[in-house]
Parts: structure tokens; C-alpha cells; sequence
């Protein structure tokens, strides 16, 4: 089965990581705490580049965030993050905006590369804070990227060279590989949005844009931002990072998703709007492909659980299309299904991400 398989390579890799990285992390004084919720689940699907181990633990400084990965994509990974958080601190618009968990320890040694940052405690996590909260965040975040504007200021271009950069047309040409790989599944009309879009698209590309912004990506202590993936920083549209989260919040907070589209249409130019509007869709279209990619690695109810999420996320963008609110009962009865298809694994893990 082909589920089986691919998670069986990945208890393996697992067990040959943690074999080789515990003594090495004993060498620094750090310990791995026992619950590890980072690690199963339907971790063996996730993630867009290497692999590696996203850990919890202790040492000198208290609990840490510790990632490793001996796999090359994995390494380059943690490079680019390390590389983020670096540029991040020399970006004058950050200052007040973005924090970065402290670097404890970085090392590389035959092949393996190790990565533990301080773990960033909150008093309650994002989804459980009033509306309000939740929406002058986001938004203080967005503007925070949008200030980032393409330049010829030298620390802009570092940038742009470590992350790279998408025009319109890269949107629009991965678009349609998305949606012919898709097939029936993809939405009628999606393509023909984005080529319509294509000059709102452009007008508004060239914007720093940190294009996977959800709540597991970052906490906020004190009031404050501290990212925590900073790998998945670009030039791109501006409202790359804005239709990632709004597409996010149509599942877990359809309020605010609501809110930060009419801050939009009520306080920008119209340009603007179908920026967002075709960036959405772009989003929904990879994000479809994304699971479509699990089908041929997975059985049962996880092929079940691919399966609902594709005909879910199908139809949140044929609303974003018509320009209608996904309707509450959809949103409940693909929560309920997703819930009955996922693992008591996946849902330990998944308790304190968002």
C-alpha cells in the first residue's frame, strides 16, 4: 500500500535521525522532551522541500525549538531560514514589527545540520484571542511586508536573491500546470480570472511577502510577532501572504477572513481587491494540487482525507469565483468529515498549532 510504504520510510528516517542526533545534541547539553508531537501524524506528507525533524527540548537556556536534517535538501532548508532570520534583522521595517526566536546553537558536521532556537511561550494561542486582536495583527504584519517594496536599497536586494522573486506571469504559468495536472477537479473559470488579472497582478508584484503567514508559522508574546518559518520569505504579489492566510481563516475563522477582504475592497484602490481576488485563487489552485500530490502516496482514510480536502477547497474558491461566502454548513460538515478521516495521532499534533 502506498501508504504504508511512505510512512514506513519516514519512521526510518526517523529513527535513524534521532539515533544519530541525540548524542550529538547530549555533546551541547541539550535533551529531547518526550512528547514529540512534530513528528508523526501526517508529518511523513507535509513540508515542500527536505526532510528533517522538527523537535522539542531543553538545555543551558530552558525549552527549545530544535531542527535538524542530514537529508541535502533538508540542510539547504535550514539554511534559508537561517539565512531569513538574518536579513530579517536587517530590514529597517522589521524592527518593530517581526522578532525572531533567539539562535542558541547552530552547527553542521558530517553532513548533519542542527538548528535550536528558544522556544517562544504565549499566554493563548492566536485563534483563541478576540477578533479585533487577531485582525490589527495580520494587518500590522501585512503592512509590515508591503513597506518592503522593491528597490535599489542593497539590503532589498540581498532579499531577492536568497528567496527569489515571482512575477505575474510565474503565477499565472504555475497556475495553469496546477490546473491541468488537476483536471476536472479544477474550478471552471480560475484561469480566465488570473489571465484577466494579469496587469492588477503585476502592478502590485515586487513586494517583500512572506507567502506561508499562518498562525504555526509565528506566535506573539507580549503583543509582538516572532516568526517562525523564515524560509518562506519572496518577492511576489503583496497579497500572496494575504490570500494564504485569508484562505486559511475561511476554515478556522471565516470572520476574519471576511474582515481583512473588506479592509481591502473598503480601503484600497479597486486594483488592489482583484489583486487579492486573483491571488486567492492562485493560492486555492496550489493548494488543491498540494493534496492532489497525497493521493498516490496514501490509502484508506488518509486517501479519503486528500480526497475531501480537494472537493473542500474546490468549492471555497468557486465562492471566491462567484464572490459568495462559503456557506457555514459546508465549512462544519467538511470539519466533521476531516475530524472522522484523521488519526488520534494527527489530532494530538495538531492541538496548539493554529
Amino acid at each position: 500500500m502506498p501508504h504504508d510504504t511512505n510512512q514506513r520510510e519516514w519512521e526510518a528516517y526517523r529513527a535513524r535521525e534521532l539515533a544519530r542526533l541525540t548524542p550529538v545534541l547530549g555533546e551541547f547539553g541539550y535533551a529531547l522532551e518526550e512528547h514529540q508531537p512534530h513528528t508523526g501524524g501526517e508529518r511523513h506528507l507535509t513540508g515542500s522541500g527536505g526532510r528533517k525533524l522538527v523537535l522539542l527540548g531543553r538545555g543551558p537556556m530552558g525549552r527549545a525549538i530544535i531542527k535538524a536534517s542530514s537529508d541535502p535538501a533538508g540542510v539547504a532548508e535550514l539554511r534559508r531560514e537561517r539565512a531569513g532570520r538574518d536579513i530579517l534583522k536587517r530590514l529597517r521595517f522589521a524592527y518593530q514589527t517581526f522578532f525572531s526566536p533567539k539562535e542558541l546553537l547552530w552547527s553542521e558536521r558530517d553532513g548533519l545540520a542542527v538548528s535550536i532556537t528558544e522556544f517562544i511561550e504565549q499566554d493563548r494561542p492566536f485563534l483563541e484571542r478576540p477578533l479585533k486582536e487577531q485582525f490589527d495583527l495580520a494587518l500590522r504584519a501585512f503592512k509590515a511586508q508591503e513597506s518592503a517594496h522593491a528597490t535599489t536599497s542593497s539590503h532589498l536586494r540581498v532579499v531577492r536573491s536568497a528567496f527569489g522573486e515571482m512575477r505575474a506571469e510565474d503565477y499565472i504559468a504555475r497556475a495553469k500546470t496546477y490546473a491541468a495536472d488537476l483536471g476536472d477537479a479544477a474550478p471552471q473559470g480560475a484561469i480566465e480570472l488570473l489571465e484577466r488579472s494579469r496587469t492588477e497582478v503585476e502592478r502590485y508584484c515586487g513586494f517583500l511577502t512572506h507567502w506561508d503567514f499562518m498562525p504555526q508559522n509565528f506566535r506573539v508574546r507580549d503583543g509582538d510577532i516572532y516568526l517562525l518559518d523564515h524560509s518562506s520569505l519572496r518577492f511576489g504579489n503583496k497579497y500572496e501572504g494575504w490570500s494564504r492566510f485569508v484562505n486559511f481563516m475561511e476554515l478556522y475563522n471565516p470572520p476574519l477572513a471576511r474582515a481583512l477582504v473588506q479592509y481591502v475592497h473598503d480601503n484600497r484602490a479597486p486594483g488592489e481587491s482583484a489583486a487579492l481576488t486573483a491571488m486567492r485563487v492562485y493560492r486555492l489552485l496550489e493548494l488543491m494540487r498540494y493534496y492532489q500530490g497525497w493521493l498516490s502516496k496514501t490509502s484508506g482514510n488518509l486517501r479519503a482525507l486528500a480526497e475531501a480536502r480537494i472537493s473542500f477547497w474546490g468549492d471555497v474558491l468557486r465562492c471566491v469565483l462567484a464572490q459568495k461566502d462559503v456557506p457555514g454548513e459546508r465549512v462544519e460538515s467538511y470539519k466533521k468529515l476531516r475530524d472522522s478521516l484523521r488519526s488520534e495521532e494527527e489530532k494530538k499534533r495538531q492541538v496548539g498549532l493554529h
